[in-house]
């Protein structure tokens, strides 16, 4: 009988947003059984946080190191972790527990540079071990509906790309100094080079690019900092140029007033145009050239890729935790297949992994450039 896989979890403890959202991603297809956590690095919130997770107390860290090494050598010891940490401690935490031979399954960014990135990158493929990536997104049935009707060329050749990630969350005025704003996103030393760029700029390029299957080769960007006191970016804007002549727009701002989380997708092909707002992740319209608008919904689109992320019939939404947990579902039939030796299954291809990642913080590295030079074209790094 399959039994459930042991996780750890690194970062996530008491308070944490993030943290939650991973644990009940990885309990919904019950695949996973958290066993251990360096939850804090406070020792005591460690304990505390991991009490009230029902792990044992030995199993409760508040060194990461210490958890890799010792999981490592225990005969029950964790065979994935999740990552739910600041930006900054993404890589060093990836790289301990890649280096004890344990799968890593990291919240977005990869790193905070694209060195950082490729470095993870190298030793994954080393390790042989699985580097999965939770870009949410690319969870959605929708999405993955929409991806395979690109691919199947039912849009036809893609022209125009637009994608956009808008919340109001920052637009808030801060007290001077800048750091009080109650979390680390302001901290050029916890969140790197980029705000929004890192945060939910990250995000839209990497929907864009999943579903489109284009990768720009150019972008041409200007990053603004709206709030006073505020130290990065709070607003991006960048276009987009890809090899076969389509053209793209991407922007994403944390000072949208009125904007909760609107993550909208839009491709525009030479038959078809297709439309997804995540706050509506049970709809996708499809409008033909010269025809109607058309629904295409959960349960009613014929699809694999559809089909193996719907978890139940038509009419019965699903939503953002869904999404989540597609990601670890795909996550652990990867990490089994590995486990024993065979291929990824088809189905769990469009995981995103390391490689994700890694084309992420190139995206990022030429908008940053490319803002620096003051908004002229930049060519993307090869990766």
């Amino acid at each position: 009988m399959q039994r459930r896989l042991r996780l750890g979890m690194v970062g996530g403890g008491q308070g944490a947003f993030i943290g939650a959202v991973h644990r009940i991603a990885a309990r919904i297809d019950d695949q996973y059984e958290l066993v251990a956590g360096a939850l804090s690095s406070d020792p005591q919130r460690a304990r505390d946080s991991g009490a009230a997770l029902h792990l044992a107390p030995e199993r409760c860290y508040s060194d990461y190191r210490a958890m890799a090494q010792a999981e490592a050598v225990r005969a029950d010891g964790i065979e994935a972790v999740a990552i739910v940490t600041p930006n900054h401690l993404h890589a060093p935490v990836a790289t301990a527990f890649l280096e004890a031979g344990i799968h890593v399954i990291c919240d977005k960014p990869l790193g905070i540079s694209l060195a950082e990135g490729q470095a993870l990158a190298a030793l994954a493929q080393q390790k042989k071990l699985l580097f999965a990536l939770t870009h949410t997104y690319s969870g959605y049935p929708l999405l993955r509906h929409a991806k395979a009707m690109v691919e199947a060329g039912e849009i036809g050749e893609l022209r125009l790309v637009q994608v956009e990630y808008s919340q109001d969350w920052l637009a808030d005025a801060i007290a001077a100094g800048g750091m009080n704003e109650g979390n680390w996103h302001n901290d050029p030393q916890k969140a790197g080079p980029g705000g929004t760029l890192l945060d939910v700029g990250l995000h839209a390029y990497h929907l864009a690019q999943f579903v489109s299957g284009l990768t720009p080769h150019a972008v041409l960007a200007e990053l603004s900092t709206f709030v006073p006191h505020r130290t990065l970016d709070d607003h991006v804007q960048v276009m987009l140029r890809y090899a076969n002549g389509a053209k793209g727009t991407l922007w994403a701002s944390q000072v949208a007033t009125g904007c909760e989380n609107t993550v909208r997708l839009r491709l525009f092909g030479s038959k078809a145009q297709l439309d997804f707002d995540q706050e509506q992740p049970n709809e996708l319209w499809c409008t033909p050239q010269g025809g109607n608008r058309q629904l295409l919904r959960p349960g009613r689109v014929d699809s694999a890729a559809a089909r193996h992320a719907t978890r139940v019939p038509a009419g019965h939404p699903e939503g953002y935790l869904e999404a989540f947990a597609q990601l670890y579902l795909d996550a652990a039939l990867a990490i089994r297949a590995l486990q024993a030796g065979l291929p990824v299954p088809e189905a769990a291809r469009w995981l995103p992994t390391v490689f994700d990642g890694v084309a992420g913080l190139a995206f990022a590295e030429a908008v940053l450039r490319s803002h620096a030079q003051g908004a002229t074209w930049t060519t993307l790094a090869d990766c």
